[in-house]
């Protein structure tokens, strides 16, 4: 079966046979578990479902711990595959916590977003050029390498430009590595 590597961890591919509306309860369900075994209450979580789980759609988890803003998301792929993403890697992430490989800072670190990041990470991909739909890191970097060298202060370009392409990139980069 097929790996995915998200944010360093190694996911089996989700199986496209067991799609169903059922089964993203099932992950939305586990996502509520999961947090709770870290205090969070499922009146501080907000997670949407698709109606069509096999249309590509973002899956995204919201959640506040203590007095944080915390957002993970995953796109690229089905709504329903997205929506398991999100389900392993809080699972992982959470089981880090738990086992003390990771500190109460460094899971919120992690996770820690502004309630606006989807339109900022919008704002990005426009800055660097490539669709607003595009995951794939290798072509947002080479854009990245691209206009970082076109607009190089050094080079004569903008220096706010430049910092404008330096803010995107990294803003990507939280995202999808």
């Amino acid at each position: 079966m097929a790996t995915l590597k998200v944010r360093g961890y190694e996911l089996e591919s989700f199986n496209l046979k067991s799609a169903s509306q059922r089964k993203a309860v099932q992950l939305r369900n586990n996502l509520f578990a999961s947090l709770k075994k870290v205090g969070v209450s499922e009146d501080d979580v907000e997670i949407d479902l698709e109606p069509v789980v096999i249309k590509k759609v973002q899956a995204f988890i919201s959640w506040y711990m203590e007095g944080q803003h915390l957002y993970f998301s995953y796109k690229g792929l089905s709504f329903i595959e997205n929506l398991y993403v999100v389900s392993k890697i809080i699972e992982l992430e959470v089981t880090a916590l738990l086992d003390e490989k990771k500190t109460i800072r460094e899971f919120i670190a992690v996770f820690s977003e502004d309630r606006d990041i989807e339109s900022k990470r919008k704002e990005a991909r426009e800055t660097l050029g490539v669709s607003e739909e595009s995951v794939d890191w290798d072509e947002i970097d080479k854009k990245y390498k691209l206009l970082a060298k076109e607009h190089h202060p050094d080079k004569g370009g903008s220096t706010d430009k430049f910092k404008e392409i330096n803010h995107a990139h990294k803003l990507l980069k939280r995202e999808l590595e």
